[in-house]
C-alpha cells in the first residue's frame, strides 16, 4: 500500500497498548539525508484554554505498527514526550 503525506493527516493514531487515541497527524518528520520518514508529529493535548495546547507530539518512526485506512496504530508502553 503506498500514501501521500497528505493521506496520513486524515488517519487517527492509535496507541495498540492502552488504546489512547493520539489524534490525527498534523505534519511529518523526514531525514532529509536519506529521505526517510522518521517521525509522526500529532497536536498535543488542549490545556482547556481558548486556542491553548501542550507542545505537538512526535511519534518516531519505529513506533509504526501499521498504516490503515483510517487509522495508524503505533506500540509505545510509555507516555511520549511533547516536541521540544
Amino acid at each position: 500500500m503506498c500514501c501521500c503525506i497528505s493521506d496520513l493527516r486524515d488517519k487517527e493514531v492509535i496507541n495498540v497498548n492502552d488504546g489512547r487515541k493520539f489524534g490525527c497527524v498534523c505534519d511529518v518528520e523526514i531525514d532529509t539525508c536519506t529521505g526517510k520518514v522518521t517521525a509522526l508529529i500529532v497536536p498535543g493535548e488542549s490545556k482547556g484554554f481558548l486556542f491553548s495546547r501542550c507542545e505537538d507530539i512526535r511519534i518516531p518512526w519505529e513506533k509504526v505498527i501499521r498504516i490503515g485506512n483510517d487509522t495508524i496504530l503505533i506500540n509505545v508502553q510509555c507516555r511520549i514526550q511533547s516536541e521540544q
